[in-house]
């Protein structure tokens, strides 16, 4: 198993905060192993809605969908993408910090079947691609909080 987690104290307000990362298209803006993303369901934001990710992984694409498994509006989102392979989780909460959010990411991969021998490479991949992934979506936060100010 390889987990990640981070949290970023931003200027958005909750609702802010999930509006800009709970529609899971929006990974492609800010994590750079996402190359694609595209929201498969369109419409409000429920249990069920879908996204294609497409990540690069050692060179290769990856073709994921995503699901949303779990929602609190404005709280926390929980998203799946299971493969023959692995089992991804996301969790994205969202907790009021003063007049901003603790937004904290906490994704899980587990290896299925045969593949679980590679747990310990995937775990010491994963750290880099978290990190990346935490910068990009620590850069995303501020320039959505600027963007809002700039257009207020």
């Amino acid at each position: 198993m390889a987990r990640y987690r981070t949290s970023i104290d931003s200027d958005l307000s909750p609702a802010e905060a999930f509006a800009s990362l709970a529609r899971f298209s929006s990974a492609a803006e800010w994590d750079p192993g996402v190359v694609e993303a595209e929201d498969l369901t369109g419409g409000p934001l429920r249990v069920g809605s879908a996204f294609r990710l497409v990540v690069k992984v050692l060179g290769r694409r990856m073709p994921l969908r995503y699901e949303i498994t779990e929602m609190e509006t404005d709280r926390r989102v929980v998203l799946e993408a299971p493969s023959s392979t692995f089992r991804s989780v996301d969790e994205i909460t969202f907790e009021p910090r003063g007049s901003g959010t603790r937004v904290t990411y906490d994704a899980d991969l587990r290896l299925r079947g045969l593949a679980r021998i590679a747990d310990p490479l995937l775990r010491l991949a994963f750290r880099r691609i978290g990190d990346a992934a935490a910068a990009g979506l620590r850069e995303h936060l501020r320039a959505s909080h600027a963007r809002r100010d700039t257009s207020s």
